[in-house]
């Protein structure tokens, strides 16, 4: 018979075998095991709503965010990242339970609605039921190797990000349910074909290939038709009664992720990370931060239950890496463990404390150096850090910050710094250049250039900013700074959680900054950089579009032929550290690369790069603390340039394009024995060192890249 034959015939008995009652019965089943997933969804979701009111726009433009949302899930392209494997796994398994799904209510509306409803005939033969049977089958077959390459990972190749603190039985029987109702569907459907074969010409049933292939199989092992008719009653009830009880148990357990990430997807905010919310300005001390579950907003409630334990977000930590009492995974579960302890009648306690008993130590929160690589790694869109600040919030309202970020807090309280040093010491570093620097304060500019505290203070870091003002210098930018009206930026102090003198330094520096007549901000900080664009606007500022890092101005520099470097100044090899709040924070990852080049070096890209770039662990106040490290993350760094890249000890310079990753990294190197193996390179220097070979090849009336070598 032909595949597109068009017969009343070419379809399958729905309940074969299983009789008025059993049938009966079966929709009863089925109406039950609806409602309770009915009732679970609803009363999850109306959890959500005892949550705090959530500052973000997280409905705005619902329709268009239900179409983004489903883009990213159906193309699994968050899954793909870093893990190609899990990629092409959850793919099968995704398409495969969603064509499952749909063939079912197909079936559903054919049966019970079409025919028995509407008294039509059934569509559900034919050629329909051909190409049906052949979707189905396909699909079918996908979902099942995906649960397959899952159950893999899981038992067989044991990958360490899937076992932690939170692993338990539920997160096997998940998959080993799923995998039963694959397995058991074609094992079904091979019986019922071979058990009709004695009563009809069943040849079109080849459409269902999977379920033809598991009928031969069965013969081949000696099952004859009557044993297939027999067999087939127990095995229908078995299949259909699991299938029952995992749609009622969704709500409950492991499934509901399937709906709650895709929610978690619709309702996130893209920079969550970047843009922490303000402190409601009548907030009392105690209101301040996470001290109850139900302070956390509603998204983060769902944040909570969108969890997979994937362990993506663990896998990607520096923190975590480093040995440092941090796993962003277990925050997110513990608070969901504690949240239905109470729910279920369970004692109460602080949510974060230092010391005694709390859902949160503060250790923990003291850890996280705010790189966002969490967020960035999770596929289900978990805003880890906004929580993250709201406990640290609570640990600084409640007088239990870390020692050494207290006193850094007490000197930019008393002096605008983080070093302690006086204002007027803030320009110093100008002293050493053969030029003058501009006041902004007295003259209108092109470029206000905000320079940072560690290039203002740090020794190593003033060579950076010396070589900056020589780039702008000799390009002929309008630019001037601040000098002692300049004040630290305050974006690493919200991530610890002192709001109050964030705002306070915010509207200092908005207030300096409106003093001047300019058109654009640069900054040497990539943390400047983020928080000026991103969070000052909160305060007043409304020019968070006219600012730059000082990269994206030497870029333009350099391809407006400023500069003059012909791009074989430099003749060695160099790798590239992406800062956190320059690429993962606010996606600028080229900029610095075409300056990179634009001096002749050969850039040899870490193994971890861009959005995948690892923290140099002197973000969220790391800088200012000190913590018991088993591998420092600047160590572990450095060791990656030297052994894995593809130049290895080869590399000359460890480049970077942040005053915060320049002290880390150069701490780094003495610690770990590395100082005779790289140097540490500012980008700005880099540039300067081009413009000197430059220099001397012109001197020498040689313009080759070995002469200015």
């Amino acid at each position: 018979m032909s595949l597109l034959a068009q017969a009343s015939d070419v379809t399958r008995p729905t309940f074969w075998r299983i009789g008025h009652v059993g049938e009966a019965l079966f929709y009863y089943l089925a109406a039950v095991a609806i409602a309770i997933f009915l009732y679970g969804v609803y009363d999850r979701f109306a959890r959500y709503t005892r949550g705090s009111e959530d500052p973000r726009e997280r409905v705005n433009d619902l329709a268009g965010r239900v179409v983004s949302a489903a883009k990213i899930v159906a193309s699994n392209e968050k899954q793909f990242d870093r893990d190609r494997y899990a990629g092409v796994m959850h793919l099968f398994i995704l398409w495969g339970f969603l064509t499952l799904l749909i063939g079912t209510t197909i079936l559903a509306i054919d049966m019970d609605i079409w025919t028995k409803a509407l008294g039509q005939p059934s569509f559900w033969t034919g050629d329909f039921y051909l190409a049906y049977s052949l979707v189905m089958d396909a699909l079918g077959l996908l979902f099942v190797v995906g649960v397959g390459m899952a159950l893999y990972r899981r038992y067989w190749a044991k990958t360490d990000r899937l076992y932690g603190k939170h692993t338990s039985a539920e997160d096997g029987l998940f998959l080993w349910t799923l995998f039963g109702l694959g397995v058991g569907g074609y094992l079904q459907e091979g019986i019922r074909i071979l058990g009709t074969s004695t009563t009809r010409d069943v040849s079109f049933e080849t459409a269902s290939f999977v379920g033809w292939f598991t009928k031969d199989v069965l013969q081949l092992v000696g099952v004859t038709p009557e044993m297939a008719t027999a067999a087939y009653a127990p095995l229908w009830w078995s299949h259909a009664l699991l299938a029952l009880a995992f749609i009622a148990a969704v709500p409950y357990a492991k499934p509901f992720h399937m709906i709650s990430s895709f929610a978690n997807v619709v309702t996130r905010d893209e920079n969550a990370g970047s843009r922490l919310p303000r402190v409601p300005e009548d907030a009392s001390p105690d209101e301040i931060g996470a001290s109850d579950i139900d302070d956390f907003s509603w998204k983060q409630l769902l944040d909570h239950d969108a969890c997979t334990k994937c362990g993506r977000c663990s896998s990607v930590c520096p923190a975590n890496a480093s040995g440092r009492n941090l796993d962003p995974r277990d925050v997110i579960l513990d608070l969901k463990n504690y949240r239905e302890s109470v729910d279920a009648g369970g004692d109460e306690k602080a949510i974060v404390a230092d010391g005694g008993t709390s859902v949160i130590d503060s250790s923990t929160m003291e850890s996280c150096m705010s790189c966002m690589a969490c967020m960035d790694a999770c596929p289900v869109d978990i805003e880890h850090v906004t929580q993250f600040t709201e406990m640290n919030r609570r640990l600084t309202e409640s007088g239990q910050m870390d020692e050494n970020v207290q006193e850094t807090m007490m000197d930019l309280f008393q002096n605008g710094n983080s070093f302690g040093d006086p204002a007027r010491k803030r320009p110093d570093w100008v002293e050493d250049l053969d030029f003058d620097v501009p006041d902004a304060r007295e003259e209108s500019v092109e470029f206000l250039w905000y320079v940072g505290d560690y290039p203002s203070y740090d020794d190593r870091n003033k060579k950076v900013a010396r070589s900056l003002a020589r780039i702008l210098h000799e390009s002929n930018v309008s630019y001037g700074i601040l000098y002692e009206d300049e004040q630290n930026d305050g974006n690493d102090v919200r991530r610890v959680g002192e709001e109050g003198l964030f705002e306070m330094l915010a509207e200092d520096n908005i207030a300096a900054f409106e003093d001047c007549d300019y058109e654009k901000i640069v900054t040497t900080d990539p943390h400047s950089y983020n928080t000026f664009s991103n969070e000052y606007d909160q305060f007043g500022f409304e020019n968070t579009d006219a600012v730059y890092h000082y990269t994206q101005v030497v870029e333009e520099l350099v391809t407006g032929d400023r500069l003059g470097l012909s791009g074989t100044e430099l003749d060695y090899t160099v790798t590239y550290h992406d800062p956190c709040h320059l690429g993962r924070y606010n996606g600028e990852f080229e900029a610095p690369r075409e300056v990179i080049r634009a001096t002749g070096v050969t850039l040899d890209e870490m193994p971890r790069n861009r959005s995948n770039s690892f923290c140099c662990g002197g973000g969220g106040g790391g800088l200012w603390m000190d913590i018991d490290e088993e591998s420092k993350p600047s160590e572990e760094r450095i060791r990656e340039a030297l052994e894995d890249t593809d130049a290895g000890s080869g590399i000359d310079r460890f480049v970077v394009a942040c005053p915060m990753c320049m002290t880390m990294y150069e701490d780094g190197r003495k610690t770990g024995s590395f100082e005779d193996q790289i140097e540490i390179t500012d980008i700005a220097e880099l540039v300067v060192e081009a413009l000197d070979a430059k220099a001397d090849a012109a001197a020498s009336g040689d313009t080759s890249p070995a002469a200015a070598d």
